[in-house]
């Protein structure tokens, strides 16, 4: 872009990274191995991002200070993992993350479930009473699923939703989705993770009201759709740009493909999608 480091004086004039080019090269600050590679789930006719991990215990632990800035200490939760599409593949950050989350816990509880719905409804009772909060996280289609097979009061629960159909079921708002749930399931406030593979840090909805909320180290701003270099945009619509301090190793000025407002307070809505861009397993649903 012909920008000189030198010429960079305020955080507006930093250029943001298409995100398309982890799917094209090889995103690194420096020259090192990497401990593991993350991928994204895309399409079946999409080529995934692949993000380095340099250090994977230092994305485990940074994931769960996200996680702990908004809802405390992970000992305090049982966890129940309803993600059945990302345990079917390797590399998946959102399985990593989850993994910790469960070992960390130290609940004897706190466990995976793929398509295995009726036990995880026995799980649900059996530790309805239990001294800790229990979270059931799961990917979008798999708690439609299991409200509408094993419709069961989880008015006790905290719900949490990583968005995607996935090509599993006709896609719907978010709205939408929290009504099935409210109606089915009593679910009264659908939690949600903004996360991506190309991030090391996650942004959380439910929070104080359905916007999302970052941690400190993590920033999101708006760029004009039809002029990229136009940034800053409050209260309109436009492209998200994320500014992750998590990603040192790799990059942490990215230019998404998300749409979305960003407000004065820091929280930020995400409403869909920028034409042709490919279909996430993260992402949340269109608006």
């Amino acid at each position: 872009m012909g920008i000189s480091i030198q010429d960079v004086g305020t955080l507006d004039q930093i250029p943001f990274l298409p995100i398309s080019f982890f799917k094209t090269h090889s995103i690194k600050t420096g020259q090192w191995q990497p401990q593991m590679t993350f991928f994204s789930s895309g399409t079946t006719n999409s080529r995934p991002s692949s993000h380095f991990v340099a250090d994977l215990e230092f994305y485990q632990n940074h994931s769960r200070l996200s996680f702990e800035h908004f809802f405390g200490p992970v000992t305090k939760y049982n966890f129940l993992a309803l993600l059945p599409s990302y345990l079917e593949r390797p590399g998946s950050s959102l399985i990593t993350m989850m993994s910790h989350f469960i070992s960390e816990s130290r609940s004897p509880h706190s466990a995976f479930y793929s398509n295995d719905y009726a036990g995880l409804l026995e799980k649900l009772k059996e530790i309805q009473n239990d001294s800790r909060k229990t979270i059931l996280w799961g990917v979008s289609f798999a708690l439609l699923d299991l409200a509408e097979l094993y419709p069961y009061d989880l008015s006790n629960c905290m719900v949490f939703e990583t968005g995607g159909m996935k090509g599993r079921r006709r896609e719907i708002t978010r709205n939408e989705m929290q009504e099935v749930l409210k109606e089915k399931i009593n679910v009264k406030t659908l939690f949600s993770e903004y996360g991506m593979t190309e991030l090391l840090s996650q942004a959380y909805s439910g929070v104080r009201d359905s916007r999302f909320f970052c941690p400190p180290w993590m920033r999101i701003t708006c760029r004009d759709i039809t002029d990229p270099l136009k940034k800053g945009l409050l209260s309109e619509t436009g492209g998200i740009n994320v500014i992750d301090l998590a990603n040192w190793h790799t990059l942490s000025f990215i230019e998404t493909e998300d749409l979305g407002k960003v407000y004065q307070d820091g929280a930020f809505e995400v409403l869909g999608r920028l034409d042709n861009s490919d279909l996430r397993g993260c992402n949340l649903m269109i608006q």
